[in-house]
């Protein structure tokens, strides 16, 4: 079991401005097949642009296309959100994980815009679509140990993108 904190703490801090890529997790409060009424969870992967800390219970970072918008549909409804990050390296393995509720906005008129696009991300095609704030009420820390080291190579080009598990809808 982590380490359970009311805050961002330092250490998180700077794990999650050090990593270049986390994962968001959500779920709309409203949608659900299960009796538990969990509903179904998304989980999608953030790279290229950085998970900014803005003070010690809150977070943003722009959202781009290319992993769906399922994000913002839960974030609408209200439902809860988990920001995950972890080390990759060899030394000092760590997850981070943030718990709170999102917010979506447009990049127009938001009081982050300039702040968050001095960091863009340049080498995806598509420009961000909006800008996603999390309020985040608990933090959790646990050890890492179980995540296999990674070397970081670089970003994605548009030139990268995979298709080859993008099949026809069936439904459509």
């Amino acid at each position: 079991m982590g380490n359970l904190f009311d805050r961002i703490t330092d250490k998180q801090r700077e794990l999650i401005e050090s990593s270049p890529l986390f994962f968001v997790a959500s779920v709309h409060p409203e949608l659900s097949d299960a009796p538990s009424g969990a509903g179904p969870v998304n989980v999608s992967p953030k790279g290229g642009t950085r998970l900014h800390v803005l003070g010690p219970r809150r977070v943003a970072y722009l959202d781009y296309p290319g992993s769906g918008n399922e994000t913002a549909r839960h974030a609408e409804g209200g439902g809860p959100v988990t920001i995950m990050v972890m080390s990759m390296g060899a030394e000092d393995a760590a997850i981070v994980r943030l718990y709170g509720r999102a917010q979506v906005a447009e990049i127009d008129g938001s009081e982050l815009a300039q702040r968050l696009l001095a960091d863009p991300a340049t080498h995806l095609a598509k420009k961000p679509r909006q800008l996603v704030t999390v309020d985040v009420s608990q933090t959790q820390t646990s050890c890492g140990y179980g995540v296999p080291i990674y070397d970081y190579v670089g970003q994605r080009t548009k030139d990268g993108r995979g298709r080859a598990y993008k099949e026809p809808n069936p439904t459509t």
